[in-house]
């Protein structure tokens, strides 16, 4: 267990120090913001206007989908207070804001790719947008000191099953 542990503080040191280049720091600083739920509100205000009743439907099932992601979410962060590793590591530099103190789960993976799989199961072509956001949304996280790579990975992991489960329930 202390070599898992050991790994992922390695990976987030070093998934960290990209973060030095300034253009870097902007640019996931910016994915990351984007993250926070400013994409998905608008995608959810702007599918029903582009695709009127299917649009009202992928918007439905996203806050259908929203609404365990979030409860989960909450639940793990309060139960686990994992420290985010900018707190506990001189080496990890935090380099944005941060929502709240604890680490477990990354929420913006966890959401980005729950609404990602919700989205694109709907309108397949979205996948050239959507799957590239979401991939710079967990890379976003380690690199600027907010997570380690396993909250990242508990967080896509979390989203992608909220997101399947919510299409058992939405067919």
């Amino acid at each position: 267990m202390n070599f898992l542990l050991q790994l992922d503080t390695n990976l987030c040191i070093s998934a960290n120090r990209l973060s030095s280049h300034k253009i870097l720091q902007i640019f996931f600083s910016l994915i990351s913001r984007l993250g926070d739920g400013f994409v998905w509100y608008c995608m959810m205000l702007i599918l029903p206007v582009i695709y009127a009743e299917q649009g009202a439907y992928i918007t439905l099932h996203m806050l259908g989908a929203a609404l365990p992601s979030l409860l989960i979410y909450k639940y793990l962060k309060k139960k686990t207070l994992r420290p985010r590793p900018c707190a506990i590591n001189p080496a990890v530099q935090q380099k944005t804001h941060t929502l709240d103190q604890f680490s477990f789960p990354s929420g913006h993976t966890l959401h980005a790719v729950c609404f990602s799989v919700v989205v694109c199961g709907h309108l397949p072509m979205m996948l050239w947008v959507l799957v590239p956001f979401s991939l710079l949304v967990a890379l976003s996280r380690p690199i600027l000191g907010l997570h380690y790579p396993s909250d990242v990975l508990a967080g896509a992991a979390i989203g992608a099953i909220i997101s399947s489960i919510s299409w058992s329930v939405v067919i």
